[in-house]
């Protein structure tokens, strides 16, 4: 088939709600490293790694043998048999994970990383009410979309009821007008306000991304979560920090992006940069939260011989790297060039992130500060144009996601950034 071939067929064949990218979508076919290629043979620098998802590089080396080993030898049991990879991989997790998260229970995906996180706090407390961020984002379950916080992703259904959502520390646009540091930090303080007026006064837990992904990169101030965990804890509930997309070094120097904010989770979700590609979620908590769970549950592909092969595989190649320490160093250079262009272009109203996880938020004017999706979408268009693949995202459809590959070469950054500066210069 020819590319045109392929997209017709994705009309015909799949659900409407599984959307591409570009008006003329890319059929990618195959992927070395930091670069892909289309089916008409076009490459491409990919700086966004299938939303965060190609944490190493694309095909790296040790996880496609491990991936292929491991099929040589058995592919799969089912959860109902230990294996060696996947408590190798449980003891690994609970080195890393911060504070003293110990047991694990492994799924498939970051929503079910998600579902099982909110379902142990539930167990745990003897209390129903979840309380999520606005502009949060926690998959595509019926669960997921009632807690993610986007009109557009919140599709027409069933509601689950007991979910309550909180301000976003979305500084760029603070939901009470104010401005960082002399707000005092008031969108963590109306959490206690939103527990003694929208819930009964005792919620099973707090769910956050250390960085909001699908938002936007939004990046709280480092004191939030200090003040919005400790009023949670207050009233009793426990704090899930859903890592699926700043986990694994992507944030740079730690391990996870929590660790930057000094505060211990209960629980935490991962998924995406965990097996470089793979299909792997996993849920941590702390010993005595994760023995609440003693009734029969199983996930079928959960923690299989393959995946786990994966994830102990790239794991691996992060601590022998030093992937965390990589992606502050790479993100410091990431940054200037975005700060350099943000003054280079007024379009630019926001650079904001943290490592390998930066994001540009564009505006029609700084003044007002007004979202321009338009600009964005043509800056979209303009850096395919010149063979750069970026993301995009943001509750407005303003915000360029900009993740790569945490293997990339320095050389590969330094002209993912010239691409990019050369794309805005053409919609300007």
């Amino acid at each position: 088939m020819n590319s045109n071939e392929v997209i017709s067929k994705h009309k015909e064949f799949l659900f409407p709600c599984v959307a591409n990218y570009y008006e003329e979508p890319i059929v990618i076919t195959r992927a070395k490293g930091t670069q892909v290629e289309d089916l008409d043979g076009n490459q491409y620098l990919d700086f966004f790694g299938g939303i965060l998802t190609v944490s190493l590089e694309h095909c790296q080396e040790e996880v496609v043998r491990a991936v292929q080993d491991q099929m040589e030898t058995l592919g799969h049991t089912s959860a109902l048999y230990p294996t060696e990879n996947q408590v190798d991989v449980a003891e690994t997790l609970a080195r890393i994970s911060p504070g003293s998260l110990k047991k694990s229970f492994f799924t498939s995906s970051g929503t079910e990383a998600d579902e099982t996180a909110i379902l142990l706090a539930k167990i745990h407390t003897g209390q129903s009410e979840i309380i999520a961020l606005r502009h949060c984002y926690s998959g595509r379950s019926l669960l997921a979309i009632n807690l993610t916080a986007h009109s557009n992703w919140r599709l027409q259904g069933s509601q689950v009821p007991g979910i309550k959502h909180s301000l976003s520390p979305y500084c760029y646009r603070c939901p009470m007008g104010l401005e960082y540091p002399s707000c005092g930090v008031r969108c963590a303080k109306d959490l206690e306000e939103l527990i003694q007026t929208e819930t009964n006064g005792s919620p099973a837990a707090f769910i956050a991304e250390p960085i909001q992904g699908v938002g936007g990169f939004i990046t709280p101030p480092k004191e939030y979560f200090e003040i919005a965990v400790g009023i949670v804890r207050k009233y009793g509930g426990l704090f899930i920090c859903d890592e699926v997309q700043t986990g694994f070094g992507r944030t740079g120097d730690k391990w996870f992006g929590i660790e930057h904010y000094g505060v211990e989770p209960d629980i935490m979700s991962m998924a995406k940069g965990i097996a470089n590609g793979m299909p792997v979620g996993a849920t941590i908590a702390k010993e005595e939260i994760a023995n609440s769970f003693t009734g029969l549950s199983l996930a079928t592909y959960g923690g299989n011989p393959v995946s786990m092969a994966a994830t102990k595989a790239t794991i691996g190649v992060m601590e022998r790297e030093d992937i965390p320490g990589r992606a502050a160093h790479l993100g410091k250079i990431l940054r200037e060039h975005l700060e350099t262009m943000k003054e280079k272009y007024s379009s630019i109203g926001d650079v904001r992130g943290m490592g390998l996880m930066q994001a540009l938020e564009f505006v029609k004017d700084r003044d007002s500060r007004e979202p321009d999706p338009a600009i964005t979408n043509a800056f979209l268009e303009a850096a395919k144009k010149n063979k750069l693949l970026l993301g995009k995202g943001g509750r407005y459809g303003n915000t360029i996601r900009i993740a790569p590959p945490m293997l990339i070469s320095e050389s590969d950054l330094r002209e993912g950034c010239r691409l990019i500066d050369q794309a805005l210069s053409e919609i300007s």
